[in-house]
């Protein structure tokens, strides 16, 4: 089973939901809150979905990851 993984990082002004791989941003959004509700909603409907959120630095600040994680480590 494949991680759909996506990234919700700053674009400009706002803030872009991308998947890991893909080559365009699926939604682009004026706040970061909701691109982070928008990216939650794409990863939960994955199989295995999982979001990094990253900050104005670019630095990953956050990791949701959703439904059954295979790795074996707890937390």
């Amino acid at each position: 089973m494949s991680r759909k993984t996506y990234h919700v990082t700053p674009s400009g002004e706002d803030w872009k939901v991308k998947r890991a791989g893909a080559q365009r941003a699926d939604s682009i959004h004026e706040n970061k809150s909701d691109a982070i509700a928008r990216a939650k909603e794409l990863a939960k409907s994955a199989d295995l979905g999982q979001v990094k959120i990253h900050g104005t630095d670019r630095k990953i600040q956050t990791e949701y990851t959703y439904h059954k994680d295979p790795r074996k480590i707890p937390g």
